[in-house]
């Protein structure tokens, strides 16, 4: 599922000393985590839960939190995983 509109291409800070030369060479290569892969999204219930109960308790329109997981490689090679089981409200 390669969508090219929605590419960014990469950029690195300027720099005094380029440690490579910076003119492009060969084709274009997509680095889209979707080009090669089939991404799948699993959220544990309680985490949901937690997070639905923060933002309903929060008297802001908008709050900062993060959702923590892990992502991983699916035993036959085809897609990815990305597991998220904990909730953090964060700080101000």
């Amino acid at each position: 599922r390669f969508v090219p509109k929605r590419m960014v291409p990469f950029s690195f800070p300027l720099s005094k000393c380029a440690l490579w030369d910076p003119v492009p060479m060969g084709d274009v290569v997509g680095a889209h985590i979707t080009y090669y892969r089939n991404p799948r999204l699993s959220l544990v219930e309680k985490t949901l839960r937690l997070a639905y109960r923060h933002a309903k308790q929060n008297e802001k329109k908008s709050f900062s939190c993060f959702l923590l997981g892990t992502l991983a490689v699916d035993e036959d090679g085809e897609g990815i995983t990305l597991t998220i089981d904990r909730f953090d409200p964060g700080r101000e």
